[in-house]
């Protein structure tokens, strides 16, 4: 029997940076608390999404990647904004996290309108796109960019400045326009919440990637998953181009 054994959340990287895969990882294993986390990146792709053309094309590698893996309870989607949740949902049989989702989310449990504060100017259409797509852009005070390339992104996690500078700056901004929770909008800023809520003068910040975990792990614990009776049922089978899409079967393991 494996029911002894604790399940296994897979935290998709959107790039293929591996200093940034990385930091996603020891972010989210922080985080988890009723489970082990394993955190791989797309095996072609952009080394950082920082647009709709890079974010499209990272979308499509991470679909590839997520069907190449076999052992995992829970996905979490670690590229902030990025496209393809939809996709993976309807590929997988477990319950699937988008770090978006899992920050604006839990700001509103906290606040009544949140802002988000991210990387370069290029991302912005897309966040503002996702955010009005899951229904809380009335919710939302805005988006900044910090002018912190993901690339860097993880030099700021750790302290240095003037990344969290820019960060505090930008927030700022966002409070003054009506935001009272400040979501960070990058997967590598991940660390950044209690200091820049400490900058703030205790604004609540919210991590997406820990915040997916969390969720991961009490839709597990909750036995639930994505509903497949609809848009998210699995693709019906047919033939592909010279490229193949692997489709799991159902990843359970028993007594879980």
């Amino acid at each position: 029997m494996l029911s002894n054994l604790l399940p296994t959340i897979l935290v998709v990287n959107c790039n293929t940076d591996e200093q940034v895969t990385a930091g996603i990882a020891r972010t989210a294993q922080a985080a988890a608390r009723t489970s082990v986390v394993r955190a791989v990146q797309p095996t072609w792709g952009p080394t950082s999404a920082e647009g709709y053309l890079e974010s499209y094309l990272s979308a499509a590698a991470v679909i590839e990647r997520v069907a190449q893996e076999r052992t995992y309870d829970a996905v979490v989607l670690a590229g902030f904004g990025e496209h393809g949740r939809e996709g993976v949902r309807q590929l997988a049989n477990v319950p699937v996290v988008d770090i978006t989702e899992a920050a604006v989310f839990t700001a509103c449990l906290l606040g009544h309108r949140f802002g988000v504060v991210t990387t370069l100017e290029s991302t912005l259409a897309g966040i503002t796109d996702t955010i009005e797509l899951i229904g809380l852009s009335g919710r939302s005070a805005g988006v900044r960019a910090s002018g912190i390339p993901v690339s860097h992104a993880g030099a700021a996690a750790e302290g240095e400045d003037p990344g969290l500078d820019a960060l505090e700056r930008e927030s700022r901004v966002l409070l003054d326009a009506g935001a009272d929770v400040i979501v960070l909008g990058c997967a590598a800023f991940g660390g950044l919440d209690r200091r820049l809520s400490e900058r703030l003068g205790g604004v609540p910040v919210v991590d997406g990637v820990g915040q997916a975990v969390r969720l991961a792990e009490t839709l597990l614990a909750a036995g639930l998953s994505t509903s497949k009776h609809g848009p998210f049922a699995p693709p019906r089978a047919k033939v592909w181009t010279e490229r193949t899409l692997p489709l799991p079967a159902k990843i359970s393991r028993p007594g879980v």
